[in-house]
Order: C-alpha cells, then structure tokens, then sequence
C-alpha cells in the first residue's frame, strides 16, 4: 500500500490519498492521471489493469486501488 501512496502523491502531492474518497468521481484523478498511474503501478507491481477494470469503483480511493492491484496479483498466483 505505501509504494501506491507514493504513487499517487507523486500525481497530486496536496491531496491525502490515505483518507481522501471518490477518486474519480470527486474529480481529484483525471484521465491524464489514469493513464499515468496504470503506468506505474504495471511498473512498480508487474500487473496488467485491463481496459475493463477501468472503472470509477475499482479507483475510487487508495483502498480500491489497491484492492484491484491486490486481485490481480492473486489471479497469477
């Protein structure tokens, strides 16, 4: 989990990305920002996000981000 905060405070250094909600929706991350943060995180956790788990629910905070990452890492196990 604190390798994405590092993630996502690199994109949005003013926003506390352990309380902060509604990601997408809250129009804190943009698609500009969904595509950087795909990027790093098939990076830092050597996973794919398909464009069907590009939804407002799976990166609507911290913890559903890292959620998805989660499932995703359980699935090549």
């Amino acid at each position: 989990m604190n390798e994405l905060i590092e993630i996502l405070n690199d994109l949005h250094p003013e926003v506390d990305f352990t309380t902060a909600k509604d990601l997408v929706t809250g129009g804190i991350l943009d698609s500009f920002d969904i595509v950087s943060l795909i990027s790093e995180i098939n990076e830092e956790f050597d996973v794919t996000i398909g464009a069907a788990e590009l939804t407002p629910e799976n990166f609507a905070s911290a913890e559903t981000i890292y959620a998805l990452i989660q499932s995703k890492l359980d699935d090549e196990d």
